[in-house]
């Protein structure tokens, strides 16, 4: 089985693109991404692009021919699709495709337009992620759903509302640096506490923003490495994908989530390390609540004991297991196709010593980036390592 280079990389900065289409947005990325690579449009054998709300947002849908002539490729496009994890289920296709040697350069991407929407036309677009008929039909929405989880948690384990916020600290510090973040603003405990009630126990600091953005990859194999001498100093060693229920009332428990374990579980496999070799972590903190639910699953902290991580410094820049060093969904942004394929670039940034805040891991030769869907019904889990 031939091994998965990332060849190129390039990332929008997030936040509000006012000015700018989903189309415009992934044409920038790309080409970025192609020219990070050295290689031209024609080199690439296929094309994943992911998306969540194109429909309801730029009323565009059948985006992956329109995407691939915005990047000037030619070669088969695909549109991926599985809300949040959106971004890391098409570098999952474009790592499947390289591996079962169907291609051997793959662009993939990512794109979102969010900004412009009403806040009640981004949640009911963002509410078709969950179970229409149990969940969205009553008026449940994913700061409710996730608001269930964090109650659920709160009640059962030792932590409350300050561990919370002390995740919501610790990314907002890291996205500082980050030139491409959202919000670059520090922001302390009381900040998160005093913050206005979103959805008990959650309130507006504990919630990532609705963003514009887009992320590309160029993915190539080593075979195209080696015959075109191209730098690429991070392989993804494995990646893992797993599907839990969709609605919330189907699962044993809200307080864990199994397609976070599975796919981690599958991407320890592939890759040949444990929890414990991960040097640096990018994972899904749609809300506070979210992040700490993912290292648990992840295996960085046993089941019930992640919710101090933050607080203890594990987590922190100089902890142990640095988490979200970018900012993560909670400043970076969040715009949500784009997602999961910016937390791969970041990683390549942080591991290849051109990133911000690379100076706080340095040494670091893996790194692990989590992309969930929904409640966490959909995980992707990839695993990269540095090569050369």
């Amino acid at each position: 089985m031939t091994d998965v280079r990332i060849v190129g990389a390039g990332m929008t900065s997030f936040g509000d693109h006012a000015d700018r289409t989903g189309r415009s947005l992934f044409s920038d990325v790309a080409r970025r991404a192609l020219e990070d690579a050295s290689l031209s449009s024609d080199a690439v054998d296929e094309l994943f692009f992911s998306s969540f709300a194109g429909e309801l947002s730029e009323s565009q849908s059948h985006q992956a021919p329109l995407m691939a002539s915005a990047a000037g490729v030619s070669a088969p496009a695909t549109r991926v699709e599985a809300a949040c994890a959106s971004g890391g289920a098409a570098v999952r296709q474009a790592v499947t495709s390289i591996r079962a040697g169907v291609a051997d350069v793959v662009l993939v991407g990512g794109a979102e337009k969010l900004t412009h929407l009403s806040t009640p036309d981004a949640t009911d677009a963002l509410s078709l992620a969950a179970d229409e008929r149990w969940e969205t039909r009553i008026g449940t929405t994913f700061p409710g759903a996730y608001a269930l989880m964090a109650r659920a948690y709160l009640e059962r384990f030792d932590a409350d509302r300050e561990d919370l916020a002390h995740v919501a600290v610790k990314n907002h510090a890291n996205a500082v640096d980050n030139e491409l973040a959202q919000y670059r603003n520090e922001i302390d405990v009381e900040d998160v506490l005093e913050a206005p009630i979103v959805s008990e126990p959650l309130g507006l600091y504990d919630s990532c923003p609705l963003t514009d953005g887009a992320a590309a990859l160029v993915l190539a194999s080593d075979d195209v490495v080696r015959s075109r001498d191209l730098s690429a100093p991070v392989e993804i060693a494995g990646i893992g994908q797993a599907s839990d229920r969709l609605s919330l009332q189907e699962r044993e428990s809200l307080c864990e989530t199994p397609a976070t374990e599975t796919a981690a579980r599958r991407a320890y496999a592939a890759s040949g390390i444990e929890p414990t070799d991960v040097d640096l972590a990018e994972v899904h903190d749609c809300f506070t609540i979210a992040e700490i639910l993912a290292i648990e699953g992840l295996g960085f902290a046993e089941i019930g004991e992640g919710g101090r991580a933050a607080r203890d410094g594990t987590t922190t820049a100089t902890g142990t297991i640095p988490v979200n060093l970018s900012g993560g969904l909670k400043a970076k942004g969040h715009p949500v196709g784009a997602t999961g394929v910016a937390q791969v670039v970041e990683l390549v940034k942080l591991l290849t010593g051109v990133h911000a805040n690379a100076d706080a891991v340095p040494d670091s030769s893996v790194g692990l980036a989590h992309n969930a869907g929904g409640t966490v019904a959909s995980a992707v889990v990839s695993v990269l390592e540095v090569v050369e």
